[in-house]
């Protein structure tokens, strides 16, 4: 994108606060270049100092990135920003349910208490920037799949594990019910704490994580039924499945890794015969278990980092990353595993317009996109999280 380009955030859609659900009305702000948002941003930066922590996601657009503090995947950066002495407003450039962990990472009893009972706010600069994958599995639909399941199977044997790629409503289910969360790069450690407390596992919402995961650990495909939640029985499955399996697998993907396929793998292996192919785990098995290697956000980028110059790649992930790998590697030849353009939308949502806006509002002591998760559903998510954060 060139450094002249117009941003308009007319789309941009800013919550009232006299309804429980969001409603929405239009920000009074003019299209802007580049530069004078950039100058803008930069501005309440210097002003808030430490007390302001931008984090930006890995698949935010380089713009954005340029404005970060910190880089990195969704709990890394929410981690390091609780764990700021200094830090009282974080702007997460990224999606919703990023934004909700790391309120309840950095407002967890213990933070409070240093902090003298103060809150550390969270701005979402865009609200409509969320998750495809996580809307995939809304807790009321996992709430009547456990209550189905308790007319096949034990309940109490079964371990509910949510990828971190969840709204904290489906992280408090998990810590209600003995369960726990996972990242695409802890997930079979998870998966075995799991099946050392259950005898099997309930796995939400990708369904491609969950079952690559299950069978690097040798577990058999027929026993990972899909639960589909618009089913009319049983998630689509026989009762005799359900009372087969190990491990439930939730009828969700990534909108972005699911587009990814074993023929476009075999198109740049044709054209490119010393190729190697890396993947994240959110695709397919099919794609999953042809790629020379495979794993999450940070190991991708590491294993790129730590490749000999003139190494050729075709990775599958999103686009922006893969882009910006390009750039920050040229000693090496990357190309991005899919001929059609396959990038996060919901990520793409927030610009320069949108993060300028949102901390002038805050600068001006009227911030927008505040995030603040319900302190019964907090209490129960950080029970999920802190178990696997125990586990590293």
């Amino acid at each position: 994108m060139g450094a002249d380009k117009k941003h308009s955030i007319a789309r941009f859609l800013m919550p009232t606060t006299s309804d429980p659900l969001p409603t929405y009305a239009l920000p009074p702000f003019k299209e802007s270049e580049n530069a004078e948002l950039s100058a803008r941003i930069e501005a309440v930066r210097q002003k808030w100092g430490e007390r302001l922590v931008i984090l930006g996601h890995h698949y935010q657009q380089d713009e954005v990135i340029a404005h970060s503090d910190l880089r990195g995947d969704s709990l890394g950066l929410s981690q390091k920003a609780a764990a700021s002495e200094h830090c009282r407003v974080i702007a997460f450039c990224g999606v919703h349910f990023m934004a909700e962990t790391a309120d309840i990472l950095a407002n967890r009893p213990e933070k409070l208490q240093d902090r003298g009972g103060e809150r550390v706010s969270v701005l979402l600069p865009d609200m409509a920037a969320g998750c495809s994958m996580a809307d995939m599995a809304e807790v009321d639909q996992v709430e009547a799949a456990w209550s189905e399941l308790s007319e096949h199977v034990d309940t109490k044997k079964i371990v509910p594990v949510t990828y971190i790629n969840s709204a904290a409503s489906l992280k408090a289910f998990c810590g209600r019910h003995g369960g726990i969360v996972c990242t695409s790069s802890n997930a079979e450690s998870v998966l075995r704490w799991a099946f050392e407390r259950g005898d099997r596992v309930f796995f939400f919402p990708d369904q491609h994580l969950g079952r690559n995961t299950a069978m690097s650990m040798g577990i058999d495909p027929a026993e990972m039924p899909v639960w589909d939640p618009y089913a009319d029985f049983g998630g689509g499955n026989e009762a005799a499945e359900l009372q087969q399996s190990r491990v439930l697998l939730w009828k969700g993907h990534c909108s972005v890794h699911q587009m990814f396929t074993a023929a476009h793998v075999a198109q740049f292996r044709q054209q490119y015969p010393q190729i190697k192919i890396l993947v994240h785990p959110e695709c397919p098995r099919e794609v999953y278990e042809i790629a020379d290697e495979a794993g999450s956000t940070a190991k991708i980028i590491d294993v790129v980092r730590q490749a000999p110059a003139g190494t050729q790649w075709a990775i599958g992930t999103e686009l922006h990353l893969v882009n910006r790998l390009k750039q920050e590697h040229p000693e090496q030849e990357i190309h991005f595993l899919s001929p059609v353009v396959c990038m996060c939308a919901t990520m793409y949502r927030i610009d320069l317009a949108h993060l300028c806006w949102t901390l002038e509002n805050l600068d001006a002591g009227t911030p927008v996109g505040t995030i603040e998760v319900d302190p019964e559903i907090a209490r129960w998510s950080l029970v999920a999280l802190e178990r696997m954060l125990e586990l590293s």
